[in-house]
């Protein structure tokens, strides 16, 4: 379809008006917001013992998810693409199911799983606390985020096909060796993609995590908690602005660092 330069400009001041409503402008009010009292006042609020604890806990959470995910997840896209067997189309929908399922109801699902009485409670009888403490907070965070290194390293090993693989094989190299020397290396912008997603999604996801967590300040809150409690619990709209801008500062380092790799992905 060709476009009249009328219609074009017309399309560009409407996707910029569209971003600039629902993204622009509700980034730019947090950031007025936190940062009018002064630099001062913001590191005051964000270096809080339970500022400080929340970032610690997100950060210890991502450290946890993200090989987890890398290991899992190169597994599944290696079955995935390179596999034929009864059940993958079942297995392709069970890895987009978190982009459908509410994380909400993610949380709940942990709860009736892990809880006491759940199907695994007695792992909790046996002294191993899942629900409401770090693991549970994990495991939710690892059902968010499953699909990301899946569903960008996937597509890569369609593309670069099974020719290289064939090859290294037929010279005598075994499955690990294949693995290291050549599949890893094609596909190793997908991943890294795909970990940094996981990154800026399990340091934003509240829905599931809140339901499994206590909520303790200083204790099992993480920054997206320390948000919610700052603005609902305790009334302090600043407080909840600094934190939010926090976040907001490490998805942009995330962004970031997407787009440096994207130009040396182009580069290489």
């Amino acid at each position: 379809m060709i476009l009249t330069r009328r219609a074009r400009l017309s399309l560009r001041a409407l996707a910029l008006a569209y971003l600039l409503v629902l993204v622009a402008v509700p980034v730019a009010f947090i950031l007025y917001r936190a940062l009018e009292p002064g630099l001062v006042a913001f590191w005051e609020s964000i270096t809080t013992p339970a500022a400080i604890a929340a970032l610690n806990l997100s950060l210890r959470i991502v450290a946890i998810v993200v090989p987890l995910n890398v290991v899992f997840g190169v597994v599944t896209a290696l079955l995935l693409a390179r596999g034929r067997f009864p059940g993958q189309k079942a297995l392709q929908a069970i890895v987009d199911l978190p982009f459908s399922v509410s994380p909400v109801v993610v949380g709940v699902a942990l709860i009736m799983l892990w809880g006491a009485g759940g199907w695994f409670g007695g792992v909790e009888q046996a002294g191993f606390k899942v629900i409401f403490a770090l693991p549970g907070m994990v495991l939710a965070t690892i059902f968010v985020t499953l699909p990301f290194v899946v569903r960008e390293v996937e597509p890569v090993l369609r593309e670069i096909g099974t020719d290289q693989e064939q090859a290294a094989a037929t010279l005598g190299a075994n499955g690990w060796q294949t693995f290291w020397r050549i599949t890893l290396p094609a596909i190793r912008w997908g991943l890294t993609y795909g970990v940094i997603l996981t990154i800026a999604r399990s340091l934003g996801e509240f829905g599931a995590v809140i339901m499994v967590s206590s909520g303790f300040p200083g204790v099992s809150q993480t920054l997206t908690l320390l948000v919610h409690g700052r603005y609902i619990d305790d009334h302090n709209t600043y407080g909840a602005y600094a934190a939010a801008t926090l976040l907001m500062v490490l998805a942009v380092i995330a962004l970031l660092l997407m787009t440096l790799l994207d130009r040396l992905r182009r580069k290489a």
